[in-house]
């Protein structure tokens, strides 16, 4: 079976410091794999706020996540802060991709992964073109 490669940009926006909770344990006594798709998304809005704007107001319009890809590395158990870094792939017409890197206080490598993000219209209930203010922060 072929298993995912993701390769990081080299240029990383920001890092968020998130703690593993209790509640992202799972039967095995580690960060369970549903666990660390709410993290990457807790990071996201962290992100996004860090820059003025929600996934609902990104001048106006909104993101919704269209693929994921997430290739674990180690484990991360409770009580770890892991260490996320963020940056952006490819910036398309209505979509972009990001990138996360994840260590835990150990620097550790736990995890990388990537997420398509597509703008999006929810008073139009459709896919929109991305905000040029919005572009121009991805690429700074």
């Amino acid at each position: 079976m072929a298993r995912i490669k993701i390769d990081m940009p080299e240029k990383f926006l920001t890092e968020i410091i998130l703690p593993v909770r209790i509640s992202d344990i799972n039967y095995g006594n580690h960060l369970g794999n549903d666990s660390m798709v709410g993290i990457l998304h807790e990071a996201r809005i962290h992100w996004l706020a860090q820059l003025g704007y929600t996934e609902l107001d990104i001048e106006g319009l909104g993101i919704i996540m269209s693929d994921l890809a997430v290739e674990f590395k180690q484990e991360a158990f409770y009580g770890d802060q892991l260490n996320i870094k963020i940056a952006v792939g490819e910036i398309g017409r209505v979509s972009f991709e990001l990138y996360y890197q994840v260590f835990n206080q150990h620097a550790t490598e736990i995890a990388k992964a990537k997420t398509g993000m597509v703008c999006y219209d929810y008073s139009a209930k459709k896919i929109s073109n991305l905000p040029e203010a919005f572009i121009n922060r991805l690429k700074d």
